[in-house]
């Protein structure tokens, strides 16, 4: 890692960059962020599924509404080492592969903020710290989460790869399709007539689709395709995975059906069977122009000397799933750019400006109705 000079949320989202964690690994980060809280005599509680919830108590005295802060510790896979560096205030990463801003950099944030408020001290109206796994693979730390536990009933999620300033109003629902074509094997240059081609099957079906942005608010999306042992054996397997998003539900199940006519179209044209598993991933949602969150956060945005934008957006985040369970919850800009991609950056200014409007947030909330 290059020595960086600079705040010291900068040097904490360094550190936190370095430790690969892809979805199922996120111990390193884990365990980073319970030595960092610990000399803050900050409790730390993991549950069964590997989610940290941290607490930093209310003094005796203070008002208000306590609040939640969540990021997710988890990237999508690095394809190769991850070596952080500063260039002319851009941190990005020089080992060819994700720098992993999403969402280390919001964690960073997060705990940087909660040393302030313990060390200076700032008073609060109580803020709790919530660090997600698996994020990337459907929100799966969240949605095994017992939103129970908090005592805040009003969240902000520091996730969206927007402007600072961005807040999202809207985002999608997402399905999700395993989907098997089982064919049947021959050899291909003896008897290729006797085989059944799953591969073809699968082949016929992703040309009958409608990939890639439907419209404003709908897109799908065929991610892998998998099947056949050897190039000259008739592929008697092929699996394919893919997804479909909208922020209007009736599109989406339409889109859905679509998908589906068109897997079981293609596998009776290439006689083969076919076995199709959707899910629902996450539930879009719509804040009301009167939501309480979004009004804190606009206010916090401003005081930090931000425009708020409210943005409609086309992917899910944990705040999806805070909103299924009826809780008070917006998803923020964050500054990270090109995230899921070599070349993901973020700028110091923005680890900086994310800090800030963290400070306006635990200070409107102090106002706040509890």
């Amino acid at each position: 890692m290059q020595q960086a000079l600079g705040p010291a949320v900068l040097h904490l989202f360094l550190e936190l960059a370095e430790l690969p964690s892809p979805s199922g690994s996120e111990e390193a980060v884990a365990e980073h962020i319970r030595r960092y809280l610990a000399p803050l005599g900050i409790p730390v509680e993991e549950d069964e599924a590997g989610n940290l919830l941290a607490r930093v108590a209310r003094a005796d005295g203070n008002g208000g509404a306590p609040i939640f802060l969540c990021a997710h510790m988890d990237t999508v896979p690095p394809l190769g080492p991850i070596e952080p560096v500063v260039e002319e205030g851009i941190v990005r990463n020089a080992g060819g592969t994700i720098l992993g801003a999403d969402n280390k950099a919001s964690v960073a944030v997060m705990l940087e903020a909660a040393r302030e408020l313990v060390s200076e001290p700032r008073p609060h109206a109580g803020v709790e710290l919530l660090f997600t796994v698996r994020e990337e693979t459907g929100l799966e730390g969240a949605k095994a989460f017992d939103a129970g536990r908090l005592e805040a009933q009003m969240g902000f999620v520091y996730d969206y790869s927007g402007q600072v300033g961005d807040v999202v109003t809207a985002a999608p629902s997402g399905r999700t399709f395993d989907v098997l074509f089982k064919g049947r094997s021959a050899h291909a240059g003896i008897n290729p007539e006797d085989g059944r081609s799953a591969v073809y099957a699968a082949a016929r079906a992703i040309s009958d689709l409608r990939l890639g942005r439907i419209d404003e608010e709908t897109t799908a999306n065929v991610g892998t395709i998998s099947g056949g042992s050897a190039r000259n054996v008739v592929p008697d397997r092929c699996e394919v995975r893919a997804e479909a998003r909208s922020r209007d539900e009736r599109k989406l199940a339409d889109l859905v059906q679509e998908m589906l006519d068109a897997f079981s179209f293609a596998a009776s044209v290439a006689e083969c069977e076919v076995e199709t598993r959707v899910e629902e991933k996450y539930r879009g949602y719509k804040l009301p122009p009167d939501d309480p969150a979004y009004a804190l956060a606009c206010s916090a945005l401003e005081r930090a000397g931000f425009e708020p934008r409210p943005v409609a957006v086309g992917g899910g985040a944990d705040a999806n799933v805070f909103k299924e369970r009826g809780m008070l919850c917006v998803n923020l800009g964050t500054g990270m750019t090109d995230v899921h991609t070599p070349q993901e950056h973020i700028a110091v200014a923005d680890l900086e400006a994310m800090l800030a409007v963290t400070r306006e947030l635990v200070d409107l909330a102090r106002g706040a109705d509890a």
